[in-house]
């Protein structure tokens, strides 16, 4: 197993649903041979699904990874390359490249083209790894953009990045020197900068797509029930959590 499907596995365990599942698990399969130690880990498992569930700190949690930078508006420069990182797609040549694109994806290209549309003597680089797809991410971003009406020729493939890493090696030489504004989702943002400024690139930031839009908002009681949205929102904070992990350990 490689270095990158080593993290991949890393995290995905430390998951909060997964956490609970194994702590579940381990409860039911010692809940005769140790019942203590049985009804610690159950109360743990459904305490840690629950408080990673609501809202209060879903929110708290992943507001100051989202509010480092602020939302970018046109530059007194001009701007010569918009660095759009990439995030996921599953091919499926029945449905457009718009519709194969995960939401992650999808904002992160919107994004791009409004600073496009702000900057339209910037070209355009897409990046992402195809792992087990027949069609790299980048490519399909691409599609996606061509489909939405962004010309091929501003267009800049970057299809073997792996990982923010790997995006901010490949991608320095291309644009440093160069004034590039980087596109990523607000709560990758800061970790994506660090990156882009080890390899000697100072982009200006440009966060795209939001978990907690109004952190600061008065809690009501339906903020404090349990929802599949806030366990993504808390496990999104976990991963880049551990990614920031591995960053500081690498450098």
């Amino acid at each position: 197993m490689d270095f990158f499907l080593f993290k991949k596995v890393i995290a995905a365990v430390v998951m909060p649903l997964n956490i609970s599942l194994l702590l579940l698990i381990f409860s039911a399969l010692f809940f005769k041979l140790k019942p203590k130690l049985s009804r610690i880990s159950l109360t743990s498992a459904i305490f840690i699904l629950g408080i990673s569930s609501i809202t209060p700190v879903a929110y708290k949690t992943i507001a100051p990874f989202e509010q480092t930078y602020e939302s970018f508006s046109r530059s007194i420069k001009s701007v010569s390359y918009i660095v759009v990182l990439g995030c996921g797609h599953a091919t499926n040549h029945a449905l457009p490249a718009t519709s194969q694109l995960k939401a992650c994806s999808l904002r992160r290209l919107v994004e791009g083209m409004r600073v496009l549309k702000l900057h339209p003597e910037a070209k355009l680089i897409v990046s992402g790894y195809g792992l087990y797809d027949e069609q790299t991410n980048a490519e399909t971003v691409q599609k996606a953009a061509i489909a939405l009406g962004v010309p091929n020729n501003k267009i800049i493939v970057e299809p073997y990045p792996k990982d923010t890493r790997e995006e901010a090696q490949l991608i320095a030489p291309r644009v440093r020197g160069k004034t590039t504004v980087l596109v990523t989702d607000a709560y990758h943002l800061p970790r994506a900068m660090k990156y882009f400024e080890l390899e000697g690139v100072h982009p200006i930031p440009a966060p795209a797509g939001y978990y907690a839009i109004n952190p600061d908002q008065d809690i009501v009681w339906p903020h404090l029930v349990p929802s599949a949205k806030n366990l993504e929102t808390s496990s999104i904070v976990w991963y880049e959590t551990m990614g920031r992990i591995w960053q500081w350990l690498a450098y």
